[in-house]
């Protein structure tokens, strides 16, 4: 073996998302279109994506491609001529899963981090509370439009009341937020992962009660 193989396969070996032999490192199987069976209680974790932007796979694609729940705001856009699906914020994913199956991975895979709770013992994960997640999701994919926001970009002046949904289908009795961002006529509601990301909806037509 040259040199420069060695060096290919001590780097291959070490990123397990790339050789998909993180399932024996992990205790897990993965098949095909088939999420990992959870040792342990699952949550959803916030992690951090390091490759470079370049790229050609991103984590969330490696991830989701193994079988785990796994998500991130996209984008279309074009690059080359080729339509692709971009993060609109690379270093950010969330990952429904255990510790158990992501602890191993994160261990051989040196582009990919946990994000870390400040305040918290160390090595405490940052995780999101499953309600809010879902409801995050669930407001998202049912946009006709959606604008993310960051905590940064995201001002006092742009919060209204919150709201409850009422309509046919999964969104009635979700919560939100009015919005009101400069420049717009349009009526949009907010929904938010507290502190990681907003998105600044615009829906069908629906009918939205004040909250007391």
């Amino acid at each position: 073996m040259t040199p420069r193989e060695n060096t290919y396969r001590e780097h291959t070996d070490a990123n397990c998302l790339i050789t998909n032999r993180f399932e024996n490192t992990a205790g897990l199987k993965a098949l095909p279109n088939s999420k990992i069976t959870p040792i342990a209680s699952e949550e959803w974790f916030v992690l951090r994506d390091l490759k470079r932007s370049n790229a050609k796979t991103r984590a969330w694609q490696e991830l989701s491609s193994a079988g785990f729940e796994v998500f991130t705001p996209i984008k279309p856009e074009i690059r080359q001529r080729e339509r692709r699906e971009v993060a609109v914020i690379p270093d950010l994913l969330f990952v429904h899963s255990t510790r158990t199956a992501l602890d191993p991975i994160i261990r051989c895979t040196p582009t990919l981090q946990y994000r870390f709770l400040k305040g918290a013992p160390a090595g405490t994960p940052m995780t999101v509370r499953a309600d809010d997640m879902n409801r995050f999701i669930t407001l998202v994919r049912a946009a006709k439009q959606v604008e993310y926001l960051t905590p940064e970009q995201l001002t006092p002046e742009m919060i209204g009341h919150p709201v409850r949904i009422v309509c046919d289908g999964p969104l009635n009795g979700l919560t939100a937020t009015l919005l009101a961002l400069p420049g717009s006529k349009s009526r949009r509601i907010l929904a938010a992962i507290p502190g990681l990301l907003s998105a600044a909806l615009t829906l069908t037509p629906i009918a939205l009660q004040p909250l007391d």
